[in-house]
């Protein structure tokens, strides 16, 4: 039986979520960023007014604002993002158990099996969805449906905002092929060069290029996007309870200006593991590895890691473990535009034994005393919001 894929994409989401409180910014350009009062902060989202006059995510404030003058600034609220996400997921559950999260704003789902049951095609379906998301929380989503969940996201890519893209095995010539290679799913800058080099600069060209020239040009990943091209990629959709548990966690900041000395850079390290360990614990898992990357105001980016005694979930260890690394590789004297700290070589709590330390005999209690006091925080952030309770620390610091 041939599949039926959608890969619904939430439209601008952050900006979507902000703008439902500020009804007044219809048809206004709007853009969403850490900062608002930094010229130097990032913009993280833009609505579709915004993205008509140029304005990118990932460009500075400064930058947005000399092409978009009347470009109206938000504060981002994660927390929300993460409320609608799950809330928009909860409105996909009800056609198909088999979803499975992308990004926060992005599902592939596998109706094959729930179409008879609504009596009707993935058109239909993907057209009944983004009413229910528009109806019931304000917001839109595009929707692609194809046989396969490479085509069905390059659908939802295909026509924005609010529309839906059916791509079958006799239209995908004729869509797909002629749009340049970058558009294909996991094609980045360097894949894009390499192929270029050898006159490979549309997706169609791709998909008649020999397999084994791919392979010795991009090793195993040349293969793959050849699939990819011909329409011959069949991966699952995997529902998200059962999906591998990540590799890592990371947080990172490009800060509102430079930071210079210990004390603010111990700051700034302070900030992003405290979050890193929240989300740790909420997947219950704790790292046994710790990295972070630095960068200068001349994008300059040096990257340190280290392995800790034992694993941990707990914001201090890893700001601990995050400023060795620091102090060994990084003068306090120069100043830091960005910082970055991961959790690597994650494992289940439960599995993360520790090496108890004889000449510390209260070094468990005082560790549980100290995780039973993290989790307490987790817990009123849960209820009343992300900033109603941090380390002293941390006060006065701010995500861009």
């Amino acid at each position: 039986m041939e599949r039926t894929i959608l890969h619904c994409d939430l439209n601008s989401f952050y900006a979507s979520v902000e703008l439902l409180d500020h009804p007044e910014l219809a048809g206004k350009p709007a853009a969403v960023c850490g900062d608002p009062d930094s010229r130097h902060g990032v913009i993280l989202a833009k609505n579709e007014p915004a993205k008509a006059m140029g304005v990118k995510t990932a460009e500075t404030v400064w930058q947005a604002r000399k092409k978009c003058p009347g470009l109206v600034l938000l504060k981002a609220h994660h927390d929300k993002y993460h409320e609608y996400s799950q809330k928009v997921n909860a409105i996909y559950d009800r056609c198909t158990d088999l979803v499975e999260p992308f990004s926060i704003d992005e599902s592939w789902l596998d109706v094959t099996g729930s179409l008879p049951l609504f009596h009707t095609d993935g058109k239909g379906l993907a057209d009944m969805l983004r009413q229910q998301v528009r109806q019931e929380l304000g917001l839109t989503i595009s929707v692609g449906v194809s046989f396969n969940k490479v085509f069905a996201k390059m659908g939802s890519d295909y026509k924005k905002p609010d529309a839906t893209t059916v791509i079958t095995r006799e239209n995908y010539r004729s869509l797909l092929w002629p749009l340049p290679v970058t558009d294909l799913i996991f094609v980045g800058r360097a894949a894009a060069k390499t192929l270029g080099d050898y006159g490979i600069r549309t997706i169609g060209d791709l998909a008649a290029a020999d397999r084994a020239t791919l392979s010795a040009l991009l090793g195993k990943q040349g293969l793959t996007l050849h699939d990819y091209a011909t329409g011959a990629e069949h991966a699952p959709v995997i529902p998200a309870s059962e999906l591998p548990p990540p590799k890592s966690v990371g947080n990172g900041l490009t800060f509102p200006r430079n930071l210079v000395g210990w004390e603010e850079l111990r700051a700034g390290v302070a900030l992003l593991s405290d979050e890193v360990a929240a989300r740790l614990r909420r997947l219950d898992m704790k790292c046994a590895t710790v990295n972070i990357a630095v960068r200068d105001p001349n994008f300059k980016d040096i990257s340190r890691q280290k392995g800790l005694s034992a694993p941990t979930w707990l914001a201090r260890e890893i700001t601990q473990a995050a400023m060795e690394l620091l102090k060994l590789s990084w003068s306090p004297k120069a100043p830091v535009r960005a910082l970055t700290v991961t959790a690597q070589s994650l494992l289940p709590a439960h599995m993360a034994a520790e090496q108890l330390d004889l000449l510390s005999p209260d070094a468990a209690p005082r560790r549980e005393k100290v995780e039973k006091l993290e989790r307490a925080m987790d817990g009123i952030r849960d209820r009343y919001g992300k900033e109603a309770i941090s380390t002293a620390r941390l006060k006065g610091q701010k995500e861009p």
